[in-house]
């Protein structure tokens, strides 16, 4: 049973700044927030967002565009009740191709949005990560766990950025007071995923697609947890409005492996595709669920939609976009 503690507070004709607002969690929370009553200023320097992900916001008049790299100064004229800081590449072909640039938005770009909510006394809300688990050795993963990285490795430029992020967040809110929340995210899906960003939904979904083989890492032995975008969300803006400082998890529990996980994709695609072994990456993390009893206890949130319900929404996306 999932505890409801707090009421969820009114945010309508509040200000709100979407650091990486056109990627596809970004976007999806411009969007979420706009429905809630919301002004929202979407910044991003389209490195890995898309401008078709907001550009059905901008008909909105609560909603504005600012083209800009957050690892520079942010100059914001209005007042800003709350920012939620989401700028970053986010999947491993991305961030292993920009490792600097990774380094730099999560310690320059996060230092520059943590000023900026200083200077206007503003609640931010941190997109951290699973990564910062790394190859975690306990199952699931709760937020007093420390994490098995590799700080050299491949992924090392993403868990440490993220790493570093978390630790100057919470700098900032023991040494200036800044009223910050951190979300640990974990695997994510939807519509607006890029097809190509290298992550396992978008490639075993275009993959079953063109009925070509599935290329799964390794056996196949290894879990995730899959958790749609509308769940994200919704966990999210309950994080943002809420009392808590430390880290919370806000994922899905239901852990599957890679191999069932495309089992899985082949069904609902009803696709011809085989299944093909490739070489296992390195650093890969070998289980991935969230232990989110902290966010059902003080957030009153837990997932809602089946991975069938949401795969279902995600493959019809991915059909449109062919088309």
């Amino acid at each position: 049973m999932v505890n409801n503690p707090q009421p969820i507070k009114d945010v309508k004709g509040k200000t709100a700044i979407v650091t990486g607002g056109a990627g596809f969690l970004g976007s999806h929370l411009c969007e979420y927030l706009l429905a809630k009553g919301m002004k929202v200023i979407c910044i991003d320097n389209f490195i890995t967002g898309s401008n078709k992900n907001i550009e059905h916001l901008k008909k909105n008049p609560n909603f504005r565009f600012m083209e800009h790299d957050v690892t520079k100064h942010i100059n914001i004229e209005e007042d800003v009740h709350y920012i939620l800081h989401f700028a970053s590449p986010a999947s491993p072909i991305d961030y292993q191709q920009i490792p600097i640039q990774t380094l730099k938005v999560g310690s320059l770009g996060t230092h520059n949005a943590l000023g900026l909510a200083k200077a206007k006394n503003a609640v931010l809300l941190l997109a951290s990560t699973s990564e910062v688990y790394g190859d975690p050795l306990v199952n699931p993963q709760p937020e007093t766990y420390w994490g098995n990285v590799n700080p050299v490795g491949p992924r090392g430029c993403y868990d440490e950025s993220k790493r570093f992020a978390e630790a100057i967040t919470m700098a900032y809110h023991n040494v200036h007071h800044i009223n910050t929340k951190i979300a640990r995210i974990f695997n994510t899906y939807g519509p607006r995923m890029r097809a190509n960003d290298g992550r396992v939904v978008p490639a075993f979904v275009n993959q079953a697609l063109n009925n070509q083989p599935i290329t799964v890492f390794g056996n196949g032995s290894q879990t995730r947890s899959f958790c749609y975008i509308a769940d994200e969300v919704e966990g999210l803006f309950r994080l943002l409005v809420s009392d808590i400082n430390d880290p919370v998890n806000i994922g899905n529990p239901s852990e599957m492996t890679v191999l069932e996980f495309a089992n899985k994709v082949i069904e609902l695609t009803g696709s011809s595709s085989s299944i093909i072994p490739m070489p296992l990456p390195v650093d890969d993390p070998k289980i991935r669920r969230p232990d989110i009893s902290k966010a059902k206890r003080l957030l009153g949130w837990e997932p809602k939609v089946s991975i069938e319900e949401g795969l279902k929404k995600t493959i019809e996306y991915f059909k449109s976009a062919r088309r």
